[in-house]
């Protein structure tokens, strides 16, 4: 439907379609019966118009069959199209919110005036995101802050980015080229210049760009630096010498807390652990955890919630109080999450 036409930016994913399928619907019905409407607002005031000074118009007798059956039907039609439109608006909304379980995670974090992109590799970029054709997207987003909002015209795609929470998007690219990315929240005296683009690239040039430039450690890695640098694993143990919890397996299990009550753990209850430890004490433990507020940066906070993530499963992570590489071990202090 109309894919490369001037007025509309093109279409670059499959979820764009539908979308748009469902915007010329709505907006063809609405203006079908705007027409329809004024078309018998014109007729009835010809037909029924007052003819001369003494003419009196006659009443309608209420509640005979031809007036229940015409009360009924501009009842009912409207309300079967409204709940046409919201069940498959409600589909897209679905399938807007849910990311494939294969999705590729990367990570954004907004800053007057930039985006801030992290690969799950470890390479990283500014105002730019390059992404491999055909493959699930998952962004995982925070901003550093004010409210932001991650809009991609071509992917028919728009996100607030919040200071202090993670909220997610996702796309799957079906057409090569390169799409504007901009801020569609009012942010600052800079706002304008909060632009970007995203790079879709055959998985093969995606690949080559990647081996091509420079690139640091995967967040995961970077996640595991930190847990060993701030010495979270000296009280994070799996034994009994533990004076924290245990946090393998953390990430989407029930936590029971001192109040009483039961929470499931996610990336926002891990966040607000590592910030603000005295929020929500687990059962069974003390208070000792220090703040890291100040000392954390969110990126830093992503990838420490990422290796958290990754303890206890196969083949990811390690083990909270396994041994940490060599270089991380050096000069590591006695602080740390307890």
């Amino acid at each position: 439907m109309m894919p490369d036409a001037p007025l509309f930016p093109v279409r670059a994913t499959a979820l764009a379609g539908e979308i748009d399928q469902l915007f010329w619907t709505a907006v063809g019905i609405a203006g079908f019966f705007s027409v329809l409407i004024a078309l018998l607002l014109f007729y009835f005031g010809m037909r029924y118009r007052r003819r001369h000074p003494d003419e009196v118009g006659s009443s309608t007798e209420h509640g005979s069959k031809a007036t229940t059956a015409l009360e009924i039907g501009w009842s009912v039609i409207p309300l079967g199209i409204l709940i046409f439109l919201f069940a498959w608006g409600l589909r897209i909304y679905f399938d807007v919110a849910r990311p494939p379980s294969d999705a590729a995670e990367f990570f954004v974090v907004g800053k007057q005036w930039m985006w801030k992109v992290q690969h799950p590799e470890g390479r990283r970029e500014i105002n730019e995101l390059h992404v491999p054709l055909g493959r699930p997207i998952k962004l995982t987003m925070t901003s550093e802050d004010v409210i932001h909002s991650f809009f991609v015209p071509a992917f028919r795609i728009k996100q607030d980015v919040l200071p202090g929470r993670y909220t997610t998007l996702w796309f799957k690219a079906d057409r090569a080229g390169s799409y504007h990315l901009f801020c569609a929240e009012f942010c600052g005296a800079e706002h304008s210049r909060m632009i970007g683009r995203v790079v879709v690239m055959e998985p093969h040039d995606y690949q080559s760009w990647l081996a091509g430039g420079p690139s640091g450690p995967s967040v995961v890695s970077s996640g595991a630096e930190l847990f060993v640098d701030r010495a979270c694993h000296t009280c994070h143990r799996p034994d009994s010498a533990a004076r924290a919890p245990n946090l393998e397996g953390l990430v989407g299990r029930s936590v029971r807390l001192q109040d009483g009550r039961t929470i499931i753990a996610d990336d926002a209850y891990v966040r607000e652990s590592i910030l603000l430890p005295q929020a929500k004490i687990v059962a069974g433990y003390q208070p000792i955890m220090p703040t890291f507020t100040g000392q954390l940066d969110e990126e830093n906070l992503i990838q420490l919630i990422s290796y958290i993530k990754g303890l206890g499963a196969s083949g990811t992570g390690r083990g909270a109080g396994s041994p940490a590489p060599a270089a991380a071990q050096a000069g590591a202090p006695q602080g740390g999450m307890r």
